[in-house]
């Protein structure tokens, strides 16, 4: 009976180690991640198959085409590196079919997760808490986003990827399952609310506009207090989800805005010139 292959731990960190910093090795539009998911597997396939032959044959499955959100995506290579371990060890049921199969049905349910609870969710808060410490021009703010995000982003990943790599084909009702979608929004949820109070922190918009001796501002505040702030926030998410504008052309028409707004009297910066 032949000696049952196992990918060491080392190799499984190269191969984790690859796609943290390489994911988006020779990034274009019609690969995209294809060459770093490929350079990921790499250690992996040579430590299963001693053959040059078997080596490019089984690299070859990697080749299709594959994007989705590089951090929470790093649990699909560990999946199929535990898929290719099984597969050397002689299990008929896993072919390149199934293994394309898997990460073409992730990808996807993937990217959603990722740029909604890392790229949506929790990098926005970290900035919120940096920009907080960054208070005064310390510089405490950008050691704090630099250190916490890659501690956290990279115990994570790893985590994940490990995980991938024990669960094998079992991870996918685990990642996309009835539990994982409710815990999914639930977090979703939680971190919208902590973003609009963040908004309603950090954002203050007001206007100096006046009819007679009546401030429209005060009315506005008697009414219905920071309107124009939310107001202002509101469009800001409408052209950024909605009209697909980028975050760099939103904050220049809200620059454009503020110049335009201070030279016809809606807005006042408060400044004095002697």
């Amino acid at each position: 009976m032949a000696e049952e292959k196992k990918v060491t731990k080392r190799t499984l960190n190269r191969s984790f180690w690859r796609w943290f910093y390489g994911n988006l090795t020779c990034f274009t539009q019609e690969h995209m991640q294809t060459f770093g998911y490929m350079w990921s597997m790499l250690p992996i396939i040579q430590e299963l198959y001693p053959t040059k032959e078997e080596q490019k044959e089984k690299l070859a499955t990697y080749s299709p085409f594959f994007n989705t959100e590089p951090q929470i995506g790093s649990i699909v290579v560990g999946i199929t590196a535990g898929l290719e371990e099984a597969r050397a060890n002689g299990a008929t049921d896993i072919d390149d079919e199934m293994i394309n199969g898997i990460r073409a049905g992730l990808m996807g349910p993937l990217a959603g997760i990722g740029d909604s609870l890392i790229v949506g969710t929790y990098i926005p808060i970290l900035l919120g808490i940096a920009l907080g410490f960054s208070k005064g021009g310390s510089v405490a703010g950008i050691l704090f986003y630099i250190i916490v995000w890659n501690a956290t982003s990279i115990w994570f990943q790893r985590t994940i990827y490990m995980k991938g790599y024990a669960l094998g084909g079992n991870a996918v009702e685990v990642i996309v399952g009835d539990r994982a979608t409710a815990l999914r929004e639930s977090a979703v949820l939680l971190g919208q609310v902590i973003v609009g109070a963040m908004s309603a922190s950090w954002v203050n918009i007001t206007t100096s506009l006046k009819f007679g001796e009546v401030s429209l501002q005060n009315n506005l505040d008697g009414a219905f207090p920071g309107i124009v702030t939310m107001l202002f926030v509101l469009l800001c998410w409408y052209l950024m989800s909605k009209k697909k504008m980028s975050a760099v052309k939103v904050m220049g028409l809200m620059l454009l805005i503020a110049i335009v707004g201070v030279l016809i009297g809606v807005f006042d910066p408060g400044l004095a010139y002697e």
